[in-house]
C-alpha cells in the first residue's frame, strides 16, 4: 500500500509541474522574435525657384496628384512584399511619362531644340549601378539605366552607344518627337532670347546668369527600403534648358545623382549638377552616415546647406537610411517631393514648409 501511494504522489507532483514550464518556452520563443522591417519610399520632381506665389491653384493639384500617384506606384510594390528597384523604376517611370517633369516626356530641350535624356540607378545590396546619358530614342531612361547595370559588364552608356544596346534588350523605343512639349520649346527660345541679349564684348554668353538659373534644377528621382532591408535609388533627367556640347549634369553620376548603400541610406539628388559632380553630394551624405555615424538628417543637412551652399551650388536630396528614416533637405525655394514612411503615413511638398 506505502509503495502504491508513494508512486500516485509523485505522479500528482509531475502533473503539478509540467504545466508550469510551458510559458517559459514560449516567452523565450516570443523574446526573440525579431521586429518587423520596416519599408518606405521618398521621391523627387525636382527643386527651384517654386514659389506659391507663381502657382496656380490647378497646377499645384496637377503636381499634388502625380506626386501621390508616382508615391503609390513605388510603394505599392513594397507594401506587396517587391524588391526596392522594382519601387524606384515604377515610381520614376510615372514621373517619366508626364510632362510636369523634366524627365522623359516633358523633358527640356538642349540649345539645338533636341532632348538629351540621362538616367542612373543603384543597389544597396551589392553597391551595383548603371546609368545613361545623351539618350533620345528611350522611352524610360531608368529602365535602360537598370538594364544596364543588370545586363552588361559596364556601368555607363551614351549617346547611339547606349541606344543600340538598350534596343537588342528590347526596351521600348520612340520617335523623338515624343518627348516634345510646347512649354519646353518655349522655354528654350526664352533661354536663347536671354542668351543672346546678355553677350558680353568678348562674345562669351553669360552663361551663370541667375535669370536662366532655375533651368538647370529639373530632375526626378526615388530612393526606397523593401522588406528584405535592401535600398536602392534612382534619378531621371532631361538636363539643362538650352545646354551645349552634349553636357552632362550629376543623374548619371553614381555618388553625385545618385547613391544606395545597405550600410546608410539611398540617395538622389536634384539640382545645379556641376556642383553635386564637384561635391560628390550624395556619397558625402552616405560616407557621414557610415564613417562619422551621424544620422540621416544631421548629415543631409550639413552637406546640402553648408557644404554645397558654400560652393556655391543649389539644390537638395531626397533620402531614406535602413531604418526606414526619411529625409528631404533643399537650400533652394521649394522641391517638388512625396513619400510614404514606414508607418503608411503619406506627405506631399511643394514649397519650403
Amino acid at each position: 500500500m506505502k509503495t502504491t501511494r508513494f508512486f500516485v504522489l509523485m505522479l500528482l507532483i509531475i502533473s503539478c509541474k509540467t504545466p508550469k514550464e510551458e510559458p517559459s518556452v514560449a516567452k523565450n520563443t516570443t523574446e526573440t522574435t525579431p521586429d518587423k522591417q520596416p519599408i518606405g519610399l521618398v521621391i523627387h520632381g525636382g527643386a527651384g525657384t517654386i514659389l506659391k506665389k507663381n502657382m496656380t491653384p490647378e497646377k499645384e493639384a496637377a503636381y499634388r496628384a502625380k506626386l501621390e500617384e508616382a508615391a503609390h506606384a513605388g510603394y505599392e510594390i513594397l507594401e506587396n512584399g517587391g524588391e526596392s528597384l522594382d519601387a524606384v523604376i515604377a515610381a520614376i517611370q510615372v514621373m517619366e511619362e508626364s510632362p510636369l517633369f523634366n524627365a522623359g516626356k516633358g523633358a527640356v530641350f538642349t540649345h539645338e531644340g533636341k532632348n538629351e535624356l540621362d538616367a542612373s540607378i543603384m543597389n544597396g545590396k551589392d553597391l551595383n549601378a548603371g546609368a545613361v546619358s545623351g539618350v533620345t530614342k528611350v522611352k524610360s531612361p531608368i529602365s535602360l539605366a537598370r538594364a544596364i547595370m543588370e545586363r552588361s559588364e559596364h556601368v555607363m552608356l551614351s549617346g547611339m552607344g547606349a541606344e543600340t544596346f538598350a534596343q537588342e534588350q528590347g526596351l521600348e523605343m520612340v520617335d523623338p518627337e515624343y518627348f516634345y512639349t510646347e512649354n519646353r520649346m518655349k522655354a528654350l527660345q526664352r533661354a536663347i532670347e536671354r542668351e543672346e541679349t546678355a553677350l558680353d564684348h568678348d562674345g562669351q554668353a553669360a552663361f551663370y546668369d541667375p535669370m536662366i538659373k532655375d533651368s538647370k534644377y529639373g530632375t526626378v528621382g526615388c530612393a526606397a527600403l523593401d522588406k528584405n532591408g535592401n535600398l536602392a535609388a534612382g534619378t531621371s533627367t532631361g538636363g539643362m534648358t538650352n545646354k551645349r556640347y552634349n553636357r552632362i549634369g550629376d543623374a548619371p553620376i553614381i555618388g553625385a545623382g545618385t547613391y544606395a548603400n545597405n550600410a546608410s541610406c539611398a540617395i538622389s539628388s536634384t539640382g545645379w549638377g556641376e556642383f553635386f559632380i564637384r561635391g560628390v553630394v550624395a556619397y558625402d551624405i552616405a560616407a557621414k552616415m557610415e564613417y562619422q555615424e551621424r544620422s540621416l538628417k544631421a548629415a543631409a543637412r550639413e552637406v546640402i546647406q553648408e557644404k554645397l551652399t558654400a560652393l556655391g551650388g543649389t539644390g537638395g536630396i531626397i533620402a531614406i537610411d535602413r531604418d526606414g528614416n526619411i529625409t528631404t533637405e533643399f537650400n533652394t525655394p521649394g522641391m517638388y517631393r512625396a513619400s510614404i514612411d514606414k508607418d503608411g503615413k503619406l506627405d506631399i511638398g511643394i514649397y519650403g514648409e
